[in-house]
């Protein structure tokens, strides 16, 4: 058993030193095979187009950039204000919509794109869109910050399309908060404004119905004669009230006209209505609202975009490594191949 083990880690020696001589041997090769891979690797990182990458990072607006928002907006009004996470949720949405990917990929990718290019399906070249352009969600769940990244051979086009893409989805998140506003005001201001037309109509029934009240009265109060009212100790309120408005005769025939008469030539009822005027006020307020764009924001960007000076694509000290360990590798399997075959052949 032990004379056996001797003799196997013998003949694996022997092996090892064939196989070591037969690399020295052959060593040019392996060098020859080392220089070929250094060099198509050096030619790859030197030829290939250089890919920049432009990022921005955008965050939650401030109190400040919303207020305006809120103008008008309060609980006693039925109108709960906006927050902060209100607004930034719309704009985050807008961010990651595929419609705005959409029409950035229609209205700005492809026509940077040369005519070879746009030859592909648009499937093609939409997949190859989306590895250009991304839009990078918060990586913890306490952050609210998104970046987005544009990768391309142009470094000033990757910082535009950067900026251009953050400020569209501005654009497009602010559209819809006005416009949600616009809506809101607009049915308040309706509410409101059947509210007036019933106050109106409430007073213009309540005008009538004292004129019919004092006409009856009148025609009671001119049957017994009655044109000045009685000069005795009459509880007012009692002759005046409307649980008591069979008293009311006894104002006389003469004030009870002239009343009638005033009534009958009243062109407003306006004045005499509850809360007329407060609910005027409101709808006007309503039906003029209006929220200046440029007084708001949505979004704050987090830093400026800077030109990418350094491409992140191809890293030619990897790249070139790579293609030396690869040449290496190649030329030691060659020469172990070529072995094995010229054994086989001798045997």
């Amino acid at each position: 058993m032990y004379v056996d083990s001797n003799k196997e880690s013998d003949l694996r020696n022997f092996e090892f030193e064939r196989f070591f001589r037969a690399i020295l041997r052959q060593k040019f090769i392996v060098i020859a095979f080392t220089v070929l891979g250094g060099v198509a690797a050096a030619s790859y990182a030197f030829l290939a187009t250089p890919v920049y990458e432009a990022k921005a990072f955008v965050v939650p607006p401030t109190q400040n950039d919303i207020a305006n928002f809120n103008y008008g907006r309060s609980k006693d009004l039925d109108l709960a204000p906006y927050s902060v996470k209100d607004v930034y949720d719309i704009y985050t949405r807008r961010l990651q919509a595929e419609s705005l990917r959409r029409v950035f990929f229609n209205q700005v990718y492809l026509p940077s794109l040369s005519a070879d290019e746009r030859k592909y399906s648009q499937d093609v070249l939409y997949s190859k869109f989306s590895q250009v352009l991304r839009v990078v969600p918060p990586l913890k769940e306490t952050s609210d910050r998104y970046s987005v990244v544009v990768q391309s051979a142009d470094p000033q086009q990757a910082k535009e399309w950067v900026a251009s893409y953050i400020a569209q989805a501005g654009d497009l998140a602010k559209s819809e908060m006005i416009k949600n506003l616009s809506i809101e005001s607009e049915v308040r201001a309706r509410n409101l404004e059947q509210q007036i037309r019933s106050a109106r109509e409430s007073s213009r029934k309540a005008r009538e119905d004292s004129i019919v009240k004092l006409s009856e009265a009148l025609r009671i109060a001119e049957s017994i004669g009655l044109e000045k009212p009685p000069a005795i100790t009459v509880n007012q309120s009692m002759i005046a009230s409307g649980e008591s408005g069979q008293l009311t005769y006894m104002r006389g025939s003469k004030a009870l006209k002239a009343e009638i008469e005033n009534l009958q030539a009243r062109t407003s009822d306006d004045p005499f209505s509850d809360r007329l005027r407060d609910l005027q006020d409101r709808y006007s307020f309503f039906k003029g609202l209006k929220t200046d764009a440029a007084s708001v924001s949505v979004y704050r960007q987090d830093g400026d975009v800077e030109l990418p000076d350094n491409p992140i694509k191809p890293n030619k000290a990897l790249i070139l490594i790579l293609g030396v360990i690869s040449g290496f590798i190649l030329g030691m399997a060659f020469v172990l191949f070529r072995g094995f075959f010229a054994v086989k052949s001798n045997s």
